[in-house]
């Protein structure tokens, strides 16, 4: 990733699993120089990134990190509450959740 991705990596880390839209990324991200001077500088960037597999976006345009999936072979979905009460009862539950992955993982990307 160069500088202006990173900044925009780094702002979104912030967000955690939220999206956020495209223009307060290009706010906030940066400078508000950089802002004032070219309005619009983070979106080519954005969908860079996205194309690349580091952000997802939804619907409404807006963009998170992208999740790094930790399925398993023969792993299921379990529901939070039906893991929390089979933990409680001592039985071992390995769910395939998702979350934010390290730093080296996007920089692969």
């Amino acid at each position: 990733m160069n500088t202006d991705e990173r900044e925009i990596f780094n702002y979104l880390q912030t967000w955690g699993a939220d999206y956020v839209g495209a223009m307060e990324i290009c706010r906030r991200a940066a400078t508000k120089k950089r802002f004032h001077d070219d309005p619009d500088w983070a979106k080519p960037l954005l969908l860079s990134m996205k194309d690349r597999g580091i952000l997802e976006s939804d619907l409404q345009g807006r963009y998170r990190i992208k999740p790094v999936s930790k399925k398993k072979a023969g792993k299921l979905w379990v529901a939070p509450d039906i893991e929390k009460i089979l933990q409680d009862g001592g039985q071992e539950v390995d769910s395939a959740a998702s979350e934010l992955g390290d730093d080296e993982h996007y920089e692969q990307l």
